[in-house]
């Protein structure tokens, strides 16, 4: 297997191209980048002489699909959906299968916030999304939708449960928090592990969830959850609420009577977001101040991302606890893992990144047999399930499940 990371200086797609080398499978690893120092500094963090850097613009259309002609899967772990459309557009015409990590069902797009994300003339983004499934579906190509850690692990261990249990409601409530010693460092108790922009998006957008069996809109970070996490040797009190991380869901299991996906944050971040709201320092819409035309919402990230960022000792963690209710049994899973301090990968970057690179595993073998725009909870199951839970165990990624 040859596997092609696009965005592979990132810190989710370091962490994939680091699981490809290491974890064996892949006699070729490329990883895609913009700046030759960049890829020079991933190569020599990875050490594996598996691994080709490749400098390239994906607009570059052309160069990419030559570039892609080269490898048998690829695995897309950038930040927006602009370059994760283009990249899957190139790749269909290409041939290529893809995993693609983006909170994204790309087959319906949200409308909200599309971050340069454009419609070809005379299409809605449902109709342009539901071009690229048929379009990839005819040339035989599989798109692995939003194969991370939330969308992705969650999805795929979620559906499980409801599998067993015959379930007809169902919640995921994932995050990435920091330890809680590292909490206490930072503003907002955060701490950066990817895009913060991203995080922003995902707190100002509205939110699509099935309710009574219908799909509804709320308001992000609303029907918050206080709860006692005592699994995985832990026991802490942690809060979530709702944001857009699952959409995928909301039409491969449509025929469940409530859903909704929450994010884990310690006590107190979702009053701090509040505060925030209410002042307008999230908003997009631009002002006039002395003349220049400027978004709050750059202002504030100009000033909290520094404040944000890990310090030195500084580690995550990444929490999961889905439910699924049935009519006479309910299921758990629950996950609580750190980070990979030896080998310098954050948490959010270990579960993001070897939930990804298994899939693409996968994928690659010919173990997914689904062609088109297809969600994890339809790709990762039966035999295929068995093996990507214990590849994520071979990685110390421990998911526990109960039944009562």
């Amino acid at each position: 297997m040859k596997a092609l990371v696009f965005g592979g200086t990132g810190r989710i797609g370091s962490a994939v191209a680091w699981d490809l080398a290491r974890y064996g499978g892949a006699e070729a690893v490329g990883i895609v980048g913009r700046s030759s120092p960049s890829l020079d500094k991933t190569l020599k963090w990875i050490g594996s002489e598996k691994v080709v850097a490749h400098v390239l613009d994906i607009a570059d259309a052309r160069k990419a699909r030559a570039l892609m002609q080269e490898y048998d899967v690829g695995i897309i772990t950038l930040p927006d959906r602009k370059g994760s459309y283009k990249t899957i557009e190139t790749a269909i015409g290409t041939g290529l299968n893809v995993v693609d990590i983006l909170e994204e069902y790309h087959r319906r797009p949200d409308p909200y916030e599309t971050e340069g994300l454009e419609a070809q003339a005379g299409m809605s983004l449902d109709d342009y999304g539901e071009s690229l499934h048929k379009r990839a579906r005819d040339c035989g190509v599989t798109l692995l939708d939003g194969m991370g850690f939330a969308p992705g692990l969650a999805n795929v261990t979620l559906a499980e449960g409801i599998r067993k249990v015959q379930a007809t409601s169902a919640v995921a409530r994932v995050g990435g928090i920091p330890s809680r010693k590292a909490a206490a460092r930072h503003p907002l108790q955060y701490m950066i592990t990817w895009s913060f922009e991203h995080v922003l998006r995902e707190y100002m957008v509205n939110v699509r969830t099935i309710q009574d069996g219908k799909i509804a809109e709320v308001k992000a970070t609303s029907e918050r959850e206080s709860f006692r996490f005592q699994e995985c040797g832990q026991d802490e009190e942690l809060e979530c609420a709702i944001t857009p991380g699952m959409p995928s869901f909301l039409y491969t299991r449509s025929r469940l009577l409530s859903f909704s996906e929450k994010t884990i944050r310690w006590p107190g971040h979702w009053q701090a977001i509040d505060t925030l709201k209410d002042c307008g320092l999230l908003d997009i819409e631009p002002l006039n101040f002395a003349g220049v035309a400027v978004r709050p919402r750059d202002i504030f990230l100009l000033l909290i991302e520094p404040r944000l960022r890990p310090l030195p000792g500084d580690e995550d963690v990444c929490v999961m606890w889905n439910t699924a209710w049935g009519k006479e049994k309910q299921t758990d899973c629950f996950m609580w893992t750190g980070a990979d301090s030896a080998n310098g990968i954050s948490a959010m970057a270990r579960v993001t990144g070897s939930s990804a690179a298994v899939a693409a595993r996968l994928l690659a073998k010919g173990e997914i047999k689904e062609k088109g725009i297809v969600a994890p909870e339809d790709a990762i199951k039966d035999d295929a399930y068995r093996v990507f839970m214990q590849e994520l165990e071979r990685r110390g990624i421990i998911v526990a499940e109960t039944i009562k």
